[in-house]
């Protein structure tokens, strides 16, 4: 949904490029009432089709010979969840676009050492047979870039929008580490929210001699990021938002845009 936001930024410059003479200028539609209308329109069909992924996670859960009698069917039709999540990665490149189309939509920024992160990554692929990373340099560079994009969103947007959750406080204390994520999402706290946190979820499995390959590495590289990360860990979030922040990140979207709308033209004179 990143690359969709970037994609109506750019319909909403055709449909209202030429003032009166456009259909959306001519209309007074507004860019944030572009973007939140599809945004309303995603969040309604998620939330319609709730009941057929819990009934889903229902049949996966009790075997494919299992029969699901009215109460269970019930009970599915009736949960009240009206919250979803999308946990992808590379959410982190488009948190200003994703805030267009979901004008209240919260951002959790999940800081994980990077030693720990580039392992996993460099080891994904003998889990899943896909390759994340080519080698240890696209890792590093990888953790930077989606970690300096995060704390652009924490400054843009502030703690109202924006939790910062250490990775390790989520294992070393679990309890206050989602008591402090629940009061941010305001939701209540229950002991049950504890229960997955007991089994390692989307893990690699690295094993522990694993060891990295520097080889052919920026080992400057690898430098700035331990040293970013440790800096994390010793420093809070900033308390408010900031408009330096917040303009520097609304540019770098209309970059992106200004990009993929002339992408096919640049490609052309090319």
């Amino acid at each position: 949904m990143g690359d969709l936001a970037t994609d109506l930024a750019v319909y909403y410059q055709i449909g209202s490029a030429h003032g009166d003479y456009s259909l959306l200028s001519s209309m007074d539609v507004k860019d944030a009432q572009f973007f939140s209308a599809f945004g309303n329109a995603i969040n309604d069909l998620i939330l319609r089709h709730r009941v057929d992924l819990n009934r889903k996670r229902w049949q996966d859960a009790a075997g494919p010979d299992a029969v699901m009698g009215p109460r269970t069917k019930s009970h599915l039709a009736l949960n009240p969840k009206a919250r979803w999540v999308d946990a992808t990665p590379e959410y982190s490149f488009h948190i200003c676009g994703l805030r267009k189309l979901f004008p209240d939509a919260l951002f959790i920024h999940i800081l994980r050492d990077v030693t720990s992160v580039v392992r996993s990554m460099l080891h994904f692929h003998r889990v899943s047979g896909q390759n994340l990373v080519a080698n240890a340099q696209e890792a590093y560079t990888y953790w930077l870039k989606t970690v300096n994009k995060c704390l652009l969103a924490e400054r843009a947007y502030g703690p109202q929008v924006v939790f910062r959750l250490i990775h390790s406080d989520l294992l070393a204390k679990p309890e206050a580490t989602l008591r402090s994520l629940f009061s941010f999402l305001g939701e209540p706290f229950t002991p049950e929210c504890l229960e997955p946190l007991a089994q390692r979820i989307n893990s690699s499995n690295v094993p522990a001699d694993f060891e990295i390959d520097l080889s052919g590495t920026d080992l400057s590289l690898v430098e700035q990021a331990i040293r970013l990360f440790e800096q994390l860990q010793k420093s809070l979030q900033p308390a408010e938002s900031s408009i330096a922040a917040a303009k520097e990140i609304e540019a770098a979207f209309d970059e992106r845009t200004q990009f993929v709308a002339t992408l096919v033209s640049d490609y052309r004179r090319a």
